[in-house]
C-alpha cells in the first residue's frame, strides 16, 4: 500500500510541476500594463514595508528565485529580475514576502531557519542510508542503517511541512500588497493571474511534502517488519 501511495503521489507531483511550469510560461507572456520589471516591483515592496537592508540581485538559473535570510538577499532569476510580466511581478512580490516575514520575525520562518542545519545534514545522508539500510535489512536482518535513514527522512519530512505555512503566508503577503498597489497591477485580470500562478507554485510544495511523508511511511513500515 505504501509503495502504491508513493507512485500515485509521484505521478501527481509530476502533473503539478508540469502545470506550474505551464502557468508560469503563460503568465510570462502576459505583459504588465504598468510596464514595471520584477526588480522594480521588489524594490517598491521592500520600500513600502520599510525594509532597507535587503539587496535584490539577479541569480542564474530558471525558476531559481528565493530569499536568503542569511545574507538578506532577494535572488531573482533573470526572467523575473528583468521581466515585465504578470509572472515576474507575482514571483518578485512572493520572494519579497519572505523578506517581510524576516523583518517582522514571522514565527514559522524563524522555526524553519533554525532547523536548516539539521536538514542539510539529513538530506545528504537520507538516500544512501535508506538504500544501504534496505539491503542490510533484507540480507542480514540488521536494521540500524535503515533506522538512521528513516530518522533522517523524518527530519526532511518535518521540514517540508514546516515550509508550507511559510510559502502560503509569503504568497498572501504578496497578493495583499499587489492588491493595495493598483499602479502595479492595474486590472483585476492581472491580479487573478498572479494569484493563480502563486497557487500552483504553492501546490508544488504541498505534493513534495506529501511525497516525503508517503516515503517515510513506506520505509518506517519496512523497518517495523510490515513489508507489503
Amino acid at each position: 500500500m505504501g509503495l502504491i501511495l508513493m507512485i500515485v503521489i509521484a505521478v501527481i507531483s509530476f502533473a503539478v510541476q508540469w502545470r506550474f511550469k505551464s502557468k508560469f510560461k503563460q503568465y510570462s507572456e502576459m505583459p504588465l500594463a504598468s510596464g514595471m520589471s520584477g526588480k522594480d516591483i521588489a524594490e517598491k515592496m521592500l520600500k513600502d514595508n520599510g525594509i532597507a537592508n535587503v539587496q535584490i540581485i539577479s541569480a542564474e538559473g530558471q525558476l531559481s528565485d528565493h530569499y536568503n535570510p542569511a545574507d538578506r538577499t532577494v535572488n531573482l532569476s533573470p526572467e523575473v529580475y528583468n521581466g515585465r510580466s504578470v509572472a515576474a511581478a507575482a514571483v518578485a512580490a512572493h520572494e519579497c514576502g519572505h523578506a517581510v516575514q524576516h523583518a517582522k520575525a514571522y514565527n514559522w520562518l524563524k522555526f524553519r531557519s533554525s532547523v536548516v542545519p539539521a536538514v542539510n545534514v539529513a538530506s545528504k545522508i537520507t538516500q544512501w542510508a535508506l538504500m544501504i539500510g534496505v539491503l542490510l535489512l533484507v540480507f542480514s536482518g540488521n536494521p540500524i542503517v535503515l533506522l538512521v535513514g528513516v530518522v533522517a527522512l523524518g527530519i526532511v519530512t518535518v521540514f517540508a511541512f514546516i515550509t508550507l505555512p511559510v510559502e502560503f503566508d509569503a504568497s498572501n503577503r504578496a497578493l495583499a500588497w499587489l492588491e493595495s498597489n493598483r499602479g502595479i497591477m492595474q486590472t483585476t485580470v492581472e491580479h487573478d493571474q498572479a494569484k493563480d500562478a502563486l497557487w500552483w507554485a504553492a501546490m508544488t510544495y504541498v505534493v513534495a511534502a506529501l511525497g516525503s511523508l508517503a516515503a517515510l511511511v513506506y520505509y518506517a513500515s519496512m523497518l517495523m517488519g510490515r513489508r507489503e
